[in-house]
């Protein structure tokens, strides 16, 4: 067992279903743990990390995690349709695998509860879904992972692919609507309505910010690996996969390494080096130049990020490992949340914290894509600084 997979072993011998020692938000807030997006990153991880170790320890615990959350009739613990909270289908994904391999009736019918959320969820005019109830018409790029993945596996497996069409055209949209020419990059977040207090002439707001360019990367590769039977969708999702795969190139910082909180301001005062995001761009290029979708050369690109953040932020203090550099929290508004504006300042005044699922999860998401290329020394050869 490599230094990464005692790290996680630990991370999983000290949390329970309702006390999951990732889900730094909950523990933060004091907050009783309901089904979410954080354990959904984790619960990704780990089934990722079975398929490729082997090791069935990370099923069994994904599994006994799962079952805690899922009731007999397809419920969910803590769950609330009319939230229209595009988070909570993130950790949907990971009960097609689960139901495969258990076969418990419960998962494929909370499936369908999730499921149930998509049909019903509100759009903007232009078809996208809102990212929550709270937040009307608008579309935030962390919202085409939490919820786009789930929907192409579901009309993939339930419906013969018939709402690939769907998932594109919110893709395009987010292409044609929150895309900077002047950076290369995507802004956060979109109001279609253009009333937010934090949206510009335009709709959108006004910085990039590096996580949500990673959730909108690794939405990119998982989808389009989702629907690779289906070329009239997948060409014009790998077009706009391989022109940000181009367009972060310059972002990745030659000192560090890795990406910063504000990607188009490194060096800044206040700025630094993210742990999430980065983690998962570099997902986004090793994934990507595996399968195909992005040149082979983008492999040693991802591989260089993974190594960066490994000698930068994963540390042994007391014998133990921990992950840090990974930003706790960032979203825009509430209209009774000013603070949240998309402003620089906004965003590096949020807490960084260690060993929250947001970076954990997708750091070891490229931990098993080093694996799956062969470049698995890398692995053995991270740094890890003591303290």
């Amino acid at each position: 067992m490599n230094n990464i997979e005692a790290y996680v072993e630990r991370l999983l011998s000290e949390s329970t279903p309702d006390k999951p020692l990732w889900n730094i938000e909950k523990i933060k807030e004091g907050k009783i743990n309901g089904w979410n997006y954080i354990d959904g990153c984790m619960m990704i991880a780990l089934l990722n990390m079975h398929k490729i170790t082997g090791q069935s320890r990370y099923y069994d615990f994904a599994e006994n995690f799962l079952d805690y959350y899922v009731f007999e009739d397809g419920s969910l613990r803590g769950f609330k349709e009319e939230e229209y909270n595009l988070d909570n289908i993130c950790e949907g994904r990971v009960l097609f695998d689960v139901y495969a391999q258990s076969r418990k009736e419960k998962y494929r019918r909370a499936i369908e509860t999730l499921h149930g959320q998509i049909l019903r969820q509100p759009r903007t005019h232009e078809g996208n879904f809102w990212h929550k109830a709270i937040y009307p018409n608008q579309v935030w790029l962390d919202g085409l992972y939490m919820a786009q993945v789930f929907y192409a596996r579901y009309t993939t497996e339930m419906e013969g692919g018939k709402n690939y069409g769907d998932i594109l055209n919110q893709f395009r949209t987010v292409r044609e609507k929150m895309f900077d020419p002047a950076t290369g990059l995507y802004r956060h977040g979109y109001d279609a309505s253009k009333t937010a207090f934090w949206a510009g002439k335009d709709g959108c707001s006004q910085n990039p910010w590096l996580r949500s360019l990673g959730w909108f990367s690794a939405a990119l590769i998982d989808v389009t690996a989702e629907v690779r039977d289906a070329p009239e969708f997948t060409a014009e999702m790998t077009a706009i996969a391989q022109e940000l795969a181009k367009n972060l190139l310059p972002y990745i910082d030659a000192e560090s390494g890795m990406l910063w909180q504000v990607p188009n301001q490194v060096g800044r005062e206040g700025n630094y080096p993210e742990t999430s995001g980065s983690s998962m761009v570099a997902y986004f290029y090793l994934k990507g130049a595996r399968l195909g979708i992005l040149d082979a050369s983008y492999a040693e690109v991802g591989a260089g990020i993974f190594q960066a953040i490994c000698d930068r932020y994963l540390t042994e203090t007391d014998g133990k490992l921990n992950l840090g550099g990974i930003c706790l929290v960032a979203g825009l508004g509430p209209e009774n949340n000013r603070r949240r504006d998309g402003s620089y300042e906004y965003y590096i005044s949020e807490p960084i914290v260690e060993n929250d699922a947001k970076g954990l999860a997708p750091f070891l998401m490229c931990y098993t894509e080093l694996l799956l290329s062969g470049k698995g020394g890398l692995v053995e050869a991270a740094g890890v600084k003591a303290e």
